[in-house]
């Protein structure tokens, strides 16, 4: 079973046009910036709080392929708003706001496109042991992961234009990794120290989606 440290799934996209982006995410979504980290490769990661969770634009300096997309294929956000509005960002993005509380959404829910519902079962609510909402929407803390059963292209780049992967916090990104490896689950990449900020790792899906697993000091408190 996954301890999580934060009871939120962030959600990470890749991005070559910067200023259009938080345009469309700060003016028409309405998000808040929160930090800019300089994550390497030419890479500035640009952090949005969505409630308990993270929107992270990861700005790319060199440009990105035109990827197949991945599993990600949505993302709907509690908002203040008096109707659902069905926007896409400027890359394409499917975001979708709604009212505070419709459909049981109180913060984010991700929409995750699969090729076969019973091994996503298994890696989701099995391997990970997120609890069930209801058939095939699954918790992690207030957020929810929805698995819809259709066209998920296999083994999608990491690093490409648009949603791209998910992260959880963790107290020991170590022994979630392995976990999840020993248990069926696919390495993405194996655990790494980025200075004093953080412990991660990626794992994969069953179609090779992207989850990041990450120990973040300001949020466990320690990198031990």
């Amino acid at each position: 079973m996954v301890d999580l440290a934060k009871p939120a799934i962030d959600v990470g996209l890749y991005t070559n046009t910067r200023e259009a982006q938080l345009n469309f995410w700060q003016q028409d979504v309405g998000l808040e910036f929160s930090e800019l980290l300089r994550v390497g490769g030419g890479v500035h990661q640009l952090r949005h709080a969505i409630g308990d969770s993270v929107l992270k634009i990861n700005n790319c300096r060199d440009p990105l392929p035109q990827a197949p997309a991945s599993g990600i294929r949505g993302l709907t956000i509690a908002s203040d708003v008096d109707a659902v509005q069905q926007l896409r960002d400027p890359d394409g993005n499917a975001v979708r706001l709604v009212p505070q509380g419709h459909d049981e959404i109180s913060q984010i829910r991700v929409q995750l496109c699969v090729s076969d519902l019973s091994r996503q079962q298994d890696f989701w609510g099995g391997i990970l042991a997120l609890p069930e909402l209801r058939s095939n929407i699954f918790l992690c803390g207030v957020s929810q992961l929805e698995l819809v059963e259709g066209d998920a292209n296999p083994d999608p780049l990491q690093r490409a234009l648009g949603y791209r992967y998910l992260t959880i916090q963790v107290y020991d990104v170590k022994a979630t990794h392995n976990h999840v490896i020993s248990h069926g689950g696919r390495e993405g990449s194996a655990p790494i120290r980025l200075g004093e900020v953080a412990h991660i790792s990626f794992v994969r899906d069953p179609d090779g989606n992207w989850l990041e697993i990450s120990q973040r000091k300001s949020i466990t408190g320690s990198l031990d």
